[in-house]
């Protein structure tokens, strides 16, 4: 049942009337369809920025009917909410009675950030307040006294209570706010423990005593606020590459009506059908067909590749990509938010908000720091007032406490190395989904590998066209002008075809050939037992590793055709130093024996399984799975979509199927099948550094707890302490920047001169 079926619709009624929520038709229009009646909805949620909101936001969502999944994006400040039904979940009024205000996320708006103005406004004035307080604080600690040590004391007093209203607003507003709606955050016991600072020294202001820690209640703040802008920058630092890939779609497209009218509409209004014009130097804007034109596209976003790919009418072409020399006419096949690019940030955002076992350990450290840490301030405030009977003693004693342990360090551990990770994963190509993908790839121990489109590039190329008559080659290449099979347009692409058939009434027959007739001969290309139905060959033979594919005149053979497959680049390579990591690896392939024979040869490869279907692959998996094994699956068709999802981990080629790329945790763009270990190295050494982070965390607080609750820590202290511990977990993090940058150098020195072939 829903978390908040009574009364829901009218709390959302009321949330709509009150901030100009949108409606369901607005909702469903900016949702992604996901196939079937599943949706994904992504809402902006500015306030989320804790461990505590996290498991606030996800566990409320996590309980309303029809809602199957909830994920926040700390980085982002984004929920992305996943959703059956064709009512729209009451997810706004969810969010508002827990205090949140959300909308729905705006892509156009990604390059604002007001939250790193006001963090920055904040700092300056909390850091001008605490360096003019500890002017003041060095007199009375030189000795002044009396009416010259009061003065100063009130002095800092005055200077500090602007300090702590607007500095200090950030972490009042939102512990107000969750208080406010029943639950607790880390920013609770920060305000407790600078409220009860600045009141204890009010106290000793007005009683005349000797020591006020208006310098620990600010100069905690301060030194929050830098940790906090820190985190901020370092996640806005990292997604720079995603900003940049989002800058690459255009504001918009010249479209062409049905009535030959040209009008100029907004990216977000494309929709798939419409034909659109491109002219030279204009960016793609969304996925589409070219219908007119020819002309060089610039595809390095998609393949990697500098080298420009010559397109004309049929071609294929992706949003994001620059068209560079002649104008274009395409119909779009997709919206922006569908398109290629989109999928790209899409792919991008999602490491930086998944959520691997580690992080998952922070967060629940995280979320139950208020009460504990509440619990041991009061347990020393309670144990100094029964030793000593001094309650100003006691109370400083607990103030040092509730600072000191502050989980800053905890929050930052696993976060700032997977949005670094990311980065450089990015950096070479490899897109990341979810951030748990690295901790869960670097724990395989084996790897299994589709042929044709993982292995292999997927376009055979013809082999034996010193050998065809030149005449039969060029009717060949005329009547495979007809079709898409890969083989058709290996003999096309070989045979340099002009573009200008010269057979007649050609038709396609799937799964045989192509029929064609000139002059009253009838011709044929394709399966040798359908072509060459007059020839005695008692089936349809073999030509080298794919089968016969002949061209026949009237029954007889006159052509028979030989292709080859060429390796990924650097795809020996990969397996030896997968092998060398101490990964088995295995080939699965619906393909024959024999093909998949020449393929495990030649990239030593001991282990294959041939002709499996979608579920024999599932099934090697999982029993690979049941051995004992953790499993790394690679491969791009849609008959590899199930094995994916059920492979402890999963990588997939940019040139994939939509749902093979949408079911890989990671996706890579480039020829090079490197990238599957350069993930390894890169996701090994992340999850080290992750391990060392959480270890400095735990390791602080069990020494800086004892000493704050044995009364040897000043709330001043205290404060320099917590911040000094986030700054070195930032630092040991970004020790990644360096192995990472080792690593691909030494990926690129190991790329070959020449394409890997597989030859009959």
């Amino acid at each position: 049942m829903s978390c908040c079926a009574p009364g829901a619709e009218m709390a959302l009624e009321v949330a709509r009337a009150a901030s100009a929520l949108p409606s369901d038709d607005e909702v469903k229009l900016a949702s992604r369809s996901l196939g079937g009646d599943i949706h994904q909805t992504d809402l902006s949620v500015p306030t989320i920025h804790c461990a505590a909101c996290i498991q606030a936001i996800e566990a409320a969502l996590g309980t309303v009917e029809n809602i199957e999944s909830a994920r926040v994006n700390l980085s982002t400040k984004r929920v992305s909410i996943r959703w059956h039904g064709d009512s729209v979940p009451p997810f706004f009024a969810v969010l508002s009675r827990l205090g949140y205000q959300a909308h729905l996320s705006d892509p156009e708006n990604r390059e604002k950030d007001r939250t790193l103005s006001e963090l920055i406004r904040a700092v300056a004035v909390a850091g001008f307040a605490a360096g003019n307080i500890m002017l003041l604080s060095v007199s009375v600690w030189s000795g002044a006294e009396g009416a010259t040590r009061d003065l100063f004391h009130w002095l800092s007093a005055l200077i500090a209570i602007p300090a702590l209203a607007f500095a200090g607003g950030i972490y009042f507003r939102s512990a107000a706010n969750a208080l406010r709606h029943g639950r607790m955050n880390m920013d609770v016991p920060i305000v407790v423990g600078v409220s009860l600072a600045y009141a204890m020294s009010l106290y000793e202001t007005i009683n005349h005593g000797e020591h006020a820690y208006f310098d620990a209640s600010v100069s905690l703040l301060f030194f929050l606020l830098i940790g906090r802008t820190l985190d901020h920058v370092m996640r806005k630092r990292a997604r720079t590459a995603v900003n940049g890939l989002s800058k690459l779609a255009p504001r918009g497209s010249l479209v062409v009506r049905d009535d030959g009218t040209r009008e100029y509409v907004s990216v977000a209004e494309l929709v798939p059908g419409l034909r659109l014009l491109i002219a030279a130097g204009e960016r793609i804007p969304v996925d589409g067909d070219i219908l007119s034109g020819n002309s060089d596209l610039d595809c390095s976003i998609v393949s990697g590749e500098s080298a420009p790919k010559v397109v004309g009418p049929g071609a294929h072409i992706q949003a994001g990509t620059l068209n560079l020399t002649g104008p274009l006419t395409m119909r779009a096949t997709a919206a922006a938010k569908d398109s290629f690019l989109a999928e790209m940030v899409r792919l991008m955002e999602a490491a930086e908000g998944g959520r691997s076992r580690y992080r998952r350990i922070a967060d629940r450290v995280s979320a139950l720091y208020a009460p504990v840490v509440h619990l041991a301030a009061f347990a020393t405030f309670l144990g100094w007032m029964i030793v000593s009977g001094d309650w100003h003693r006691a109370l400083t004693i607990s103030v040092a406490v509730l600072i000191i342990t502050c989980p800053c360090a905890l929050g930052l551990a696993v976060p700032i190395v997977q949005v670094v990770a990311a980065r450089r994963l990015f950096e070479a190509g490899i897109m990341v989904k979810d951030g748990s993908a690295m901790e869960r790839l670097a724990a395989i121990d084996s790897a299994v590998f589709d042929k044709t489109g993982t292995l292999t590039l997927g376009h055979p190329r013809l082999v034996n066209a010193s050998s065809i008559d030149p005449t039969m080659l060029a009717i060949a290449a005329d009547m495979a002008a007809h079709s898409h099979h890969p083989f058709s347009r290996a003999i096309a692409s070989y045979a340099g075809y002009s573009g200008q058939p010269s057979v007649e009434s050609a038709a396609e027959h799937p799964g045989f050939g192509i029929e064609a007739t000139t002059e009253g001969n009838t011709w044929r290309l394709g399966r040798r037992g359908w072509a060459g139905w007059k020839a005695r060959t008692g089936g349809e033979g073999k030509v080298g590793g794919y089968g016969g594919t002949v061209l026949s005149k009237n029954g007889n053979i006159v052509a028979c055709f030989a292709f080859e497959d060429a390796l990924r680049q650097d795809a020996k390579t990969t397996i030896r130093r997968l092998k060398n990591t101490g990964v088995s690896v295995e080939l699965l392939s619906g393909d024959t024996e024999k093909a998949c024979d020449e393929v495990a040869k030649s990239l030593e490869i001991e282990s294959f399984v041939p002709a499996l279907l979608p579920s024999g692959k599932v099934e090697r998996v999982e029993s690979l799975a049941r051995a004992g094994h953790t499993v790394l699956m690679v491969g791009d068709g849609l008959n590899d979509t199930p094995a994916l999802r059920a492979a402890h981990v999963s990588m997939a080629p940019a040139t994939a199927a939509d749902i093979g790329r949408q079911a890989a945790d990671f996706v890579f763009l480039r020829e090079s099948l490197l990238a599957v270990p350069l993930a390894l190295d890169i996701s090994r050494k992340a999850g080290r550094l992750i391990r060392q982070n959480i270890a400095i965390a735990i390791v602080y607080n069990a020494f800086a707890v004892p000493v704050a609750i044995l009364g040897h820590v000043t709330p001043l202290i205290a404060a320099i302490a917590m911040s000094a511990s986030s700054l070195i977990v930032i630092a040991n993090a970004m020790r990644l920047q360096g192995v990472a940058k080792a690593a691909l150098e030494a990926a690129a020195a190991r790329l070959p001169a020449a394409v890997e072939a597989i030859h009959p």
